[in-house]
């Protein structure tokens, strides 16, 4: 049987596990919102038409930001339908999803459901068909404290103190030929540069995101972040990252290395932001918001599209995920803590019943996908400071990768409470038997290991008949002897292994 090692020394830092990492998104796409968080007349529902089952279970989920509206809705967007008196809201064809759009869920209720979520919004503006003047109006309606019309507009709305957004996004995927709007680069960096600029006057305390480029296969990767960034560095604060992994042909062993492509695609948008930096002697170091990110089979989605004609809240790629899309989701969960020090926002697209961790019926039960679980338990356990992680593994061969390592890892150390958390992914088709050396952190002893295992029954899914086929179980606690320890990771398996210091 082959084995692997790892030591884990509390001086080779990455950063703090920002919270931000545990971002999710919420867009008008499918039944996302309509169906998905708001469902008036639900047995759920609160009186704003908010559905409890959702809010409860995003709440565990752990859910740090939301990004909303939008995606690409949000590039044919205007914001003015989703506020005042929901009768008077106008019905809209919403030219990214081919749908009506009935704009009875808008701006203040996302800002409502956020509020009873805990969750900080993460606000996207439409630089598809609209520009400059827009962005400023909404940052004016959400921020501004009042005193002008679209402030006084808010209070008169029933919101009488300002929402206090921080996080705003520059428009959504505009290197697309797919977006409503879509864009060069140099016509895109020009017009994020001058929206910037326009809304920093307004608040100076908002943080920008930037579009970076869709995917890593685009044909404009890494010259459009570049262009984009020479217009744009100096005056936001995150560059963005979009990707998705999809399992639809069947190839197991090059899904499971899926964080192999997250890794690289992470490195080449620092190094191109880094390589702007030198030529504009900026001395600030971007960040990545890597704002949609999640496993997703794609090939659904153009039947989901074409096989109907404008109608409301249609289900949409609501996929139903493995036991293996789950190890998968947790290994990506690993990559984006691994490079704490430059990933400052993430966001798992969708929340709800679109590629979500969370699935309702209409009218009935909401329950837990299986990705739901790798999510919950790293944004519970990840506090902390992310340490480096250097394994020692054993390959597998992937037709996508090539060879890749069995075992992904990545620790996290609350030195206040005394705790290590490591999170292991095997991606083999064995056990792999792992030997920690903790020589670095003395007196930890292990408490705790749930592993998330696929290797029995790999196509195992969570439905509303059986909503805990798949979740993560307890397995033996190891031993800690002298700084040393041994486990056993299942095959096809994420896990979570607790240390603490405390009695």
């Amino acid at each position: 049987m082959r084995s692997a090692q790892l030591t884990i020394d509390p001086a080779f830092v990455i950063g703090p596990a920002d919270r931000r990492i545990f971002g999710s998104f919420v867009e008008h796409m499918g039944r996302c919102v309509y169906g998905g968080v708001y469902e008036p007349g639900h047995p759920q529902a609160d009186p704003r038409g908010l559905r409890r089952d959702v809010l409860a279970l995003t709440r565990e989920l752990g859910v740090s930001v939301v990004r909303y509206p939008g995606g690409n809705f949000v590039s044919g967007y205007r914001w003015e339908d989703g506020v005042g008196p929901v009768g008077d809201r106008p019905r809209r064809l919403d030219l990214a999803w081919k749908t009506i759009e009935t704009n009875a869920f808008g701006l203040n209720e996302f800002m409502t459901w956020a509020d009873e979520a805990g969750v900080e919004p993460m606000m996207a503006v439409n630089l598809g068909t609209r520009g400059v003047q827009e962005a400023c109006d909404l940052l004016e309606y959400t921020n501004h404290p009042g005193g002008t019309q679209l402030s006084d507009l808010r209070r008169k709305h029933g919101v009488e103190q300002p929402y206090g957004v921080r996080l705003w996004c520059l428009g959504n995927e505009l290197d697309g030929p797919w977006q409503v709007g879509h864009k060069t680069a140099d016509e895109y960096g020009r017009l994020a540069a001058e929206t910037a600029r326009a809304m920093k006057l307004i608040d100076p305390s908002i943080s920008l995101v930037a579009c970076g480029s869709s995917n890593r296969q685009m044909p404009t990767f890494a010259s459009w972040e570049a262009t984009v960034l020479e217009h744009t560095y100096e005056h936001v604060d995150y560059i963005s990252a979009h990707t998705y992994y999809d399992p639809s042909d069947g190839d197991r062993a090059s899904i499971l290395a899926s964080a192999v492509d997250m890794d690289a695609f992470i490195t080449d948008v620092v190094a191109t932001a880094d390589h702007v930096a030198a030529r504009q002697r900026q001395r600030r170091k971007l960040k990545i918001s890597f704002d949609e990110w999640n496993v997703w089979y794609q090939s659904r989605l153009r039947a989901d599209l074409d096989r109907r004609g404008w109608v409301e809240a249609p289900a949409l790629i609501e996929d139903d995920f493995t036991a293996v899309d789950a190890v998968v989701v947790g290994d990506l969960l690993i990559t984006l803590l691994r490079h704490a020090d430059r990933v400052g926002v993430a966001c798992q697209a969708q929340l709800a019943n679109v590629i979500a961790p969370i699935r309702t019926r209409t009218g009935g039960p909401a329950w837990r996908q299986s990705i739901f679980h790798p999510f919950a338990l790293t944004a519970r356990y990840a506090r902390g400071t992310v340490l480096r992680t250097e394994p020692v593994s054993p390959d597998y061969d992937t037709s996508r990768y090539g060879p890749v390592p069995v075992l992904d890892t990545v620790a996290i150390h609350d030195e206040k409470a005394g705790e290590l958390v490591v999170l292991a992914v095997n991606r083999g088709a064995e056990d792999l038997p792992l030997a920690l050396d903790l020589r670095g952190l003395p007196g930890l002893r292990a408490v705790e290991h749930l592993g998330l295992a696929a290797g029995d029954d790999p196509e195992a899914i969570n439905t509303e008949a059986e909503p805990d086929r798949v979740t993560p179980r307890a397995l033996p606690t190891p031993t800690t002897d002298g700084g040393r320890c041994s486990v056993l990771l299942p095959a096809v398996s994420w896990n979570v292994l607790r240390f603490t210091s405390r009695l």
